[in-house]
């Protein structure tokens, strides 16, 4: 019985660290989804308005590359969120 009552404090413990982590990958991800967003957008208007066509083409992959990572870390996200 002892040993349940040392293990206790300690899986609260690591509980309040997972949830923690779980607040953490969510703001990221959240961070990383707006502004692959916000990549798009800036390289489209650099684009198509000509101001800088290369770094404009290559803003807007870079964003659409940056989407993609976020979406696969949505489908498949690290095992403290699972558990």
């Amino acid at each position: 019985m002892f040993h349940v009552e040392l293990l206790s404090p300690i899986s609260d413990f690591l509980s309040l660290i997972t949830g923690y982590f779980i607040e953490i990958w969510d703001f990221l991800i959240f961070i990383g989804a707006v502004g692959g967003v916000m990549i798009v957008l800036a390289g489209g208007i650099l684009w198509f308005t000509s101001a800088n066509v290369s770094w404009g083409r290559s803003l807007v992959f870079s964003g659409i590359l940056l989407c993609i990572v976020v979406e696969y870390f949505v489908l498949f996200p690290p095992d403290f969120i699972i558990s």
